[in-house]
Formats: structure tokens, C-alpha cells, sequence
């Protein structure tokens, strides 16, 4: 047995170095060709260029054409943007959504039965046709009582009806609340009462909600609807008495019949949106976004961003989130097509999609989508099951090509050879034609971009910004081929770092200046709806400029470029004195390949950190049968002291691998079988731990921990 799997690994050894050997032809060949045809030494060039000016750190760029037409055009409101594009774009498609024919029992091999949709291609509202809908839709809830200046809430899933709905508010200056979806009832019913609204807009899924809601929101009167393809919408029993219910569709038919209701224009200094946060701490907290920091936003993403007329954008994740209204809302503004999904049926495999039929992805073909940290991570541990999963010989290939692409992208250039070869089925996962991934809201692991990058052939552009500066701050550059930063800052706004001493982090810091990020430029927001001595201890008035204190640290490098390296509420000072970023640390410990996710808990009177894990289930199930427990279950593997300690053990090999410090690394872990969601309200809706929720739920097996 052993001179078998002796002469396998000869054999193996003997075809990666083939392998290698032709690759090294191939390169003294192509060599010339590609340096001519892809200009390596301008890239990097590109990469290490100066992007800031000192003292207040400044974007060096000029403002590109979008931004320039917006200011020849007066276009200074959201109203008057969508009026703007369905003029310049008129027939082509705006929004797409995809027909779904039917639900089917899909009996599985256990005998459980499964819904699945039947699907049809994607159908397309224009440019026009998305602006006709939004006028009548505003009509529409002026007939029914609504006046401007009113608040409204959309409490919504991701859908081309929920961007209508905005649009429609936008023209008849409403501001509009925005609700997560995955909030809970107690939350929706804070952010209802506390913005005094009496109508919300919502959807067929999510309707049932309000027959409890209701009863917490006494000023609500009327309820409309976005409609099902498939089922009839019941409003007949259990919600309290009163209270109106209305159809989408029935809105925007009264609308388009009220010709006599003209727009009421908005003033860019208007609120357009009073967004509600799922904060990772807290109630809450309503931020109120003006039509001047949306454009203001707008404005530095299309400087920022290179898009093409013939993108494609997939969107899905939540519009309630800043980051992907003003995503989408950028697409609109360069004419891009925005073809919505759900992670339900995004790709063939998604759980909704019927067996052996398409998912989203595959239909939509999309050139770009936006996506957060951790859905990254998930894809990046599934294509390293998938090769794990491989032969030898698989594997070996893989890792080859992995580390000559990544050598060859290093010095500049592509390799079109090995990305049709080796990495074409991934890319085809979506669909084949994805070119650009834009990722935000936490920070991304090096090694999750840099294989993201490889392996799927698309471009991954960092950014950083919060809900309180309208999602604007920073954008990595088109050319910086670096990981773990987050680019320099936009073209609207200025960053500044302020001292941090109790973190010890200074501006004067060498060789790279350290501090609080605080930001100040048109995206800042006025501040927190009915909060005033909130607003007033994290943003300030200088020089006419509004500024916000963002409790991030960061460091500037030479060529303007920032890196988040520390948060404040993040920090905890251990008994011996050593200062630990758990942001940090978990970060790094989610690309541990038996990690799904990871909150790390430190008390300030002990020594060390413990961690509360949620496990990646396949691999856990392999670690498992190394230990001799393949009988076993998921559950019964969590709870098993063997098992609790072997993950300790590659948890501590992996900290080391990234550098952690022996005090960081966690000395204790707990096995959690239940994975976290916004549901469950462990997480918030753009997957932030909530700590103070996860420590309630957890304190007895953080004590035990500690104890043990």
C-alpha cells in the first residue's frame, strides 16, 4: 500500500513537473507577445501612483465626464438624475426581473419534499418606462393622502418595484424610511413609531408581519403592497381593523390617471432617505441622508468606478443598506442594467432553482455585482472544498496554477491561457462574464481578495464608507492591483486621521501615519433622526465643512492609499495590559477553513481571548473522521471535547500563519451549531456581528470557557 501511494506521489510529481517545464516554454515564448500586448510596467506604475495630497488627505484625480454633465445639467437632486438618465437612455433596459412560471415538489433522495421554482428568461422595464412608473407611483400615493415632506416607510425585500417605490417618493419630495427586512418586530415597530409615518410600503412576503405589527404602530393606516407572481395576496384576515390595503399596482394605475397632481421638486438640501442601521450595537439609529449627499456620492462613484455602456449589474443584496441603493443608483445613472435575484436563486445550484435549470446568474450573464465581505469568504471556502474534494493530481494542478497566475499577476500581466484552462468553470458559476466585484461594509481578508481575484478572472474593488457618509469615502483605484486596502479617497471628500492615544495611534506614527478616520466633504449626513446629542458627539461643523468621526483606524501609505487597521469599539485591554482588536482577529481567523463564522470575546480581568465558533460543516465532518468520530453528527461533533480542541488547534496553527500575536490568538472555543443570521438577530442585515446580542445569548459558554 505504501509503494503504491509512493509511486502515485512520484507519478504526480513527475506530471506538475511536465507541467511546469512546458509552462516554462510557453513563457520564453509569449513572453515578448504579452509584454507588448499588455504593457505590465504601465499597471504597476498605475498601481504605486500618488493618489492623495498630504496634511488632509485629498483625491488627486479630476472629475470624469458623469460628474461633469451632472454639474453642466444642474442635476443637484435624485428627482431630477432619474428625469436626467430616462432622457439620455430612453429604450434601453433598466431594470429586469425574471418570470417565475411556476412551483414545483422536487422529492429528494431522503424523501423530503422541496419547493422549487420553474423560471423564465428576465424581463425589462426601460429606461422610460422605469420613470413613468415612478411619476404615477408618486401621483398615486398623493391620491391616497400622502403629502409631501411626510415620511414613508419601504420595509422591502431587494426588487425593481422597491427602486420605483424610492423614485416615486423622490419626485414628490417624501422622504423615504428605510426598514431591513430581517429586523425584528420590535425594531420595524421602533423605526415606524419613531418616524411618525401612517403608510408603509412592503411586500406579498412580507405582509403577514404586520397582523402583530400593527398593533405596536397606532399611526399607521394604510399598507400597499409589492404583488407575488405566483399567489393571490389574502388581506382579509387578521390585521387590525382600519387599516387600508393596497396593491402595488392599483397605486400606480391611480397615479397615471391623477395627471392633475404635478411633481413637488425637491431641494438638494430635502431628506431623501432616513436610513435605519441595524447597528452592531444598540437600538437602531435613523440616518438622514440629503438629495445633496446622494449626489454628492453618486457623483465619486462614477469617478471612481470604470463602467461600460453594455454592464450588466446583478442586484440582490438588501436596498434597505446604503451601499447597494447607491450601487444601483449609480448604474442608473451611467445607464447600466440591473437584472435582480435573490441568494434563493442566484446561481444553479441555489436552493429555489429546479434541478437542471438555470439560476439568475446564468440567465443574466451580469459584467458586475456588489457583494459583502463574508459572502466572499463563503464562496472562497467552497472553491477550496471543491478542489480538496479533487484527486492528488486535481489538487496539485490547482495549486500550481494558482501560485503561476498569482507570480505572473504580480509582475503585471494576465494569463488568458490558464484563466480558460484552469479557472473557466468558476467564472462560469456566474454566469461567464463577470469583469468587476465591488465589495464593502467590513473588511475584506487579503487572501479572500486575492483569491477572488484569481480564481473567478474579475476585478475586486474595495471601498469604505458608512451609512453617516452616504457610503462614500473611499474606492480603491482601477489600477492598484494591492490587497487589504481600501483605496484612497473620493473625488467629493476629504479624510483626515485625528490622534487616537489610548489605542496608541498617532498621526506622527512612521513609517505610515495612524489614526481616527473623520471624514468631511457633501456626503455627510445632517445626522441622526431625533438624536440631537447623538449627532452632536459624532459629527462636527469646521470651515463650513460637515465632518463625521468614524471610530475606524486607519493608516495612510505613501501613494494616498488607506488601510483600516483597528476600530475603536473594537478594542479591549487585557489583564497584563496588551490591547487586542477583535475586528482584527476575527478577520483573519474566518479564512481558517474549519471557521463559518467568529466572534471573539475578550474580558479586561483575563489573560487571553476566548471565541464563540460557528463551524464550516464539511470540513468539521473531515476533521471528524481524522479523529476516529465519523459516526457522528454535526451537532453531536460541536459538542464534543476532542473535537472542540482539535479546532482550537487549527485555529491557533492558522493565527500564527497570519501573524497573529500568541495574546490574540483565542485560548478557548466554543462550537456553536446554530448559524448566525440577521433572523436571529446575532448579525446585522450586511452580516456585522452584534456583539452585545451574541455575549447575551452566550454568556454561559463564554463563562464556561473562561472556567475551564
Amino acid at each position: 500500500m505504501f509503494e503504491e501511494k509512493k509511486m502515485g506521489n512520484m507519478w504526480i510529481d513527475g506530471t506538475i513537473g511536465a507541467i511546469k517545464a512546458i509552462a516554462f516554454v510557453c513563457d520564453i515564448i509569449t513572453y515578448p507577445v504579452y509584454l507588448i500586448l499588455q504593457r505590465p510596467w504601465h499597471k504597476k506604475t498605475q498601481s504605486r501612483r500618488i493618489k492623495e495630497k498630504s496634511i488632509t488627505y485629498r483625491s488627486v484625480d479630476d472629475p470624469r465626464e458623469v460628474h461633469i454633465q451632472l454639474i453642466r445639467e444642474s442635476v443637484d437632486t435624485m428627482a431630477k438624475m432619474l428625469h436626467y438618465v430616462a432622457k439620455l437612455h430612453r429604450d434601453k433596459p433598466c431594470l429586469g426581473t425574471r418570470d417565475i412560471l411556476a412551483e414545483e415538489d422536487e422529492i429528494q433522495p431522503n424523501k423530503r419534499v422541496f419547493k422549487k421554482y420553474v423560471m423564465g428568461d428576465y424581463k425589462w422595464k426601460t429606461f422610460e418606462d422605469v420613470e413613468r412608473l415612478a411619476a404615477s407611483f408618486g401621483r398615486g400615493l398623493r391620491t391616497l393622502g400622502q403629502q409631501p415632506k411626510c415620511n414613508v416607510v419601504i420595509f422591502a425585500e431587494t426588487r425593481a418595484e422597491w427602486l420605483v417605490a424610492a423614485h416615486g417618493c423622490f419626485k414628490q419630495n417624501i422622504p423615504v424610511v428605510t426598514i431591513y427586512a430581517t429586523l425584528g418586530e420590535d425594531a420595524i415597530a421602533h423605526g415606524i413609531n419613531e418616524t411618525e409615518v401612517s403608510m408603509v410600503i412592503t411586500s406579498h412576503d412580507l405582509l403577514p408581519k404586520f397582523k402583530k405589527i400593527l398593533h405596536k404602530t397606532p399611526k399607521v393606516k394604510q399598507l400597499v403592497y409589492m404583488e407575488d407572481q405566483l399567489s393571490t395576496t389574502d388581506t382579509s384576515d387578521g390585521y387590525k381593523t382600519g387599516i387600508q390595503i393596497i396593491p402595488f399596482s392599483q397605486v400606480v394605475q391611480s397615479g397615471a390617471a391623477a395627471t392633475h397632481i404635478e411633481e413637488v421638486p425637491p431641494t438638494p438640501d430635502d431628506v431623501a432617505i432616513i436610513m435605519y442601521t441595524s447597528g452592531s450595537t444598540g437600538v437602531p439609529k435613523g440616518v438622514v441622508l440629503t438629495h445633496r449627499n446622494m449626489m454628492g456620492t453618486l457623483k465619486a462613484f462614477s469617478d471612481a468606478v470604470v463602467i461600460y455602456h453594455d454592464d450588466v449589474f446583478l442586484g440582490y443584496l438588501p436596498l434597505a443598506h446604503v451601499f447597494e441603493l447607491l450601487a444601483e443608483s449609480v448604474c442608473l445613472l451611467c445607464g447600466v442594467s440591473i437584472g435582480y435575484s435573490t441568494p434563493l436563486t442566484m446561481i444553479d445550484s441555489s436552493s429555489k432553482i429546479k434541478k437542471g435549470t438555470k439560476g439568475d446568474a446564468s440567465v443574466l450573464r451580469p459584467t458586475c455585482l456588489t457583494a459583502v465581505p463574508l459572502i466572499l469568504d463563503r464562496i472562497s471556502k467552497g472553491i477550496h472544498d471543491k478542489v480538496s474534494k479533487g484527486s492528488d493530481f486535481t489538487q496539485a494542478l490547482f495549486n500550481f496554477a494558482y501560485r503561476y497566475k498569482k507570480t505572473w499577476m504580480k509582475r503585471g500581466f494576465d494569463t488568458p491561457l490558464m484563466n480558460r484552462l484552469i479557472f473557466g468553470q468558476t467564472r462560469q458559476l456566474m454566469g461567464g462574464k463577470l469583469r468587476m466585484v465591488l465589495t464593502g461594509g467590513a473588511p475584506l481578508s487579503p487572501d479572500t481578495h486575492e483569491l477572488i481575484k484569481i480564481c473567478l478572472c474579475v476585478q475586486v474593488i474595495q471601498g469604505y464608507g458608512l451609512t453617516e457618509t452616504c457610503s462614500c469615502a473611499t474606492v480603491m483605484d482601477s489600477e492598484d492591483r494591492s490587497t487589504g486596502r481600501v483605496g484612497a479617497p473620493t473625488t467629493v471628500c476629504d479624510i483626515k486621521l485625528v490622534d487616537w492615544d489610548e489605542g496608541n495611534y498617532r498621526v506622527t506614527d512612521k513609517p505610515f501615519p495612524r489614526g481616527e478616520i473623520v471624514i468631511g466633504g457633501d456626503n455627510i449626513s445632517p445626522g441622526y433622526y431625533k438624536m440631537a446629542e447623538k449627532t452632536k458627539e459624532d459629527f462636527l461643523e469646521e470651515n463650513g465643512k460637515r465632518w463625521f468621526r468614524t471610530g475606524d483606524i486607519g493608516e495612510f501609505h505613501a501613494d494616498g492609499a488607506i488601510k483600516i487597521i483597528d476600530r475603536k469599539k473594537d478594542l479591549v485591554k487585557l489583564q497584563l495590559g496588551e490591547y487586542v482588536s477583535l475586528g482584527k482577529v476575527e478577520s483573519e481567523l474566518k479564512t481558517c477553513p474549519v471557521v463559518e463564522n467568529i466572534c471573539v470575546y475578550g474580558d479586561p480581568t483575563k489573560q487571553y481571548t476566548v471565541a464563540l465558533v460557528v463551524p464550516n460543516q464539511s470540513n468539521l465532518n473531515k476533521l471528524g473522521e481524522k479523529l476516529g468520530f465519523a459516526k457522528l453528527n454535526f451537532e453531536q461533533l460541536c459538542s464534543h471535547s476532542a473535537v472542540e480542541k482539535a479546532v482550537l488547534q487549527e485555529i491557533g496553527e492558522h493565527g500564527k500563519k497570519c501573524k497573529l500575536e500568541k495574546f490574540e490568538i483565542p485560548a478557548a472555543v466554543k462550537l456553536c451549531t446554530e448559524v448566525w443570521s440577521p433572523d436571529m438577530g446575532l448579525v446585522t442585515a450586511a452580516f456585522k456581528l452584534k456583539r452585545k446580542d451574541i455575549q447575551d445569548r452566550y454568556q454561559h459558554e463564554i463563562n464556561r470557557m473562561y472556567a475551564s
